[in-house]
């Protein structure tokens, strides 16, 4: 029996508000470095689902080795642990210098929340200080000042606090007692909130590509550090989407600053469901501490779970073993993406500038590299952006229709790809300036 239902039974249309685009399209596979609509229309990718897949869609490795944990019965057991957990927490560590400890979690939401906690945990403190316009994911402790332009707008004081901005109904006006936030890229305002407020952690992306690409200037991460440092404040780098696309120890790696906990995502298994908390033993010993009412109790039915800790095992496994090939093709298709983009554009009277970090790339309309998510707000010309993208989709190329939203290259992208990507914006400006 059927039932008619007179109402969309998805709340809102999709089962991540995030991933509403305008106009709507429905997406049925991926292979490689492109994704198929339900009318079997091919787009070559660049969102790559905000960037884990950085092997491609369905790297053959990774899904044969889900495929063998399924075929010998790597089932969840939710009791004791199994291998494959130690196997993959040993390899995470040996990736990453700056880990000591890890936790596995679903999601990076999930291993943000936990991280809040050890650091609260660690410093008595509940105070939490995060970036305007960057994402830590859906908790409430982090859901403020998200591309929210009602206060960047106005005059801004350097080295001042922002007022907070919630991102979402339902959060309790005790969180929001607990949260500051401060523009990125300015050392001052994050002196003074931690020089006023007993804070517990700082998070922050070390590269705030919640918004493309904003690079730390330098010194603003050694800044960070060392002002944690003088305040007892837990420093957290958000690595989600820097995690591994930058390099195999991450971004913290590249930057040569090491902070107390960080946090790994999707890119970890490839695209598979996985978020990882781990950073210093000092601050990870929360999860075990003798005192009960200093533990931090870490729990999920679904952490660790064989299927995606098989991915995960794959997916690192090849980025060390291919280090070199990996991380060197990436650099090389994002060099031929950015110099083709800068051609295209140096021609155009218009102001573009093209800012890239390895494989990620982004393209803002404004005449500069910005230094923070204000300097977007005054200069990008987000609608333009915004019809830029949609026509790029309409022509088979695939960016996240919503303004600043970075590129991702994938391993599996070709330079035939970028050249076709290339040729098909050129015709999308020239109709675009004709119309």
């Amino acid at each position: 029996m059927t039932t008619q239902h007179n109402i969309n039974p998805i709340a809102g249309g999709v089962m991540s508000l995030n991933r509403v685009i305008d106009p709507m399209r429905t997406f049925t596979r991926a292979k490689g470095a492109y994704i198929f609509d339900d009318q079997d229309k091919r787009y070559i990718d660049y969102h790559a689902a905000f960037s884990p897949y950085l092997l491609g869609h369905g790297d053959e490795n990774v899904d044969d080795a889900v495929r063998n944990a399924i075929d010998r019965g790597a089932s969840l057991i939710g009791a004791g642990i199994t291998p494959w957990e130690s196997e993959v927490s040993e390899l995470i560590v040996d990736c990453v210098p700056g880990l000591e400890q890890i936790q596995l979690t679903n999601t990076g939401t999930e291993a943000v929340m936990y991280a809040l906690r050890l650091a609260r945990a660690a410093t008595g403190r509940d105070n939490v200080l995060i970036v305007q316009g960057g994402y830590n994911g859906g908790m409430d402790y982090v859901s403020f000042n998200l591309m929210d332009s009602r206060d960047v707008m106005q005059d801004h004081t350097p080295g001042t606090a922002y007022p907070l901005r919630p991102i979402t109904a339902g959060i309790p006006e005790v969180v929001q007692k607990t949260v500051r936030v401060v523009e990125y890229n300015d050392l001052s305002a994050v002196e003074m909130v931690l020089s006023n407020s007993d804070v517990a952690a700082f998070i922050l992306e070390p590269i705030l590509q919640n918004v493309g690409i904003i690079k730390p200037e330098p010194g603003y991460l050694q800044g960070v550090r060392k002002l944690c440092d003088r305040y007892g404040t837990v420093l957290i780098f958000d690595e989600v989407k820097t995690g591994f696309r930058h390099g195999l120890g991450g971004y913290q790696n590249v930057a040569g600053v090491t902070p107390d906990l960080s946090i790994f995502g999707k890119a970890v298994a490839n695209g598979y469901p996985m978020g990882v908390v781990g950073g210093k033993e000092s601050v990870m010993r929360y999860c075990t501490d003798s005192d009960v009412s200093r533990r931090v109790m870490v729990a999920g039915t679904y952490n660790g779970h064989p299927l995606v800790v098989a991915a995960a095992i794959a997916t690192l496994g090849k980025l060390r073993n291919r280090e070199a090939e990996i991380y060197g093709k990436l650099d090389t298709l994002g060099q031929q993406m950015e110099s083709g983009l800068e051609q295209i554009f140096h021609s155009r009277n218009y102001p573009t500038t093209v800012v890239r970090q390895g494989s990620a790339f982004v393209v803002y309309f404004m005449d500069h590299a910005p230094v923070n998510w204000r300097d977007i707000a005054i200069h990008n010309d987000a609608a333009y952006d915004v019809g830029y993208r949609k026509s790029l989709i309409e022509n088979g190329v695939f960016h996240f229709p919503v303004t600043t939203k970075q590129g991702s290259i994938s391993f599996a992208h070709s330079e035939a790809d970028i050249d076709q990507t290339l040729v098909i914006t050129e015709r999308v400006l020239n109709r675009i300036e004709n119309s």
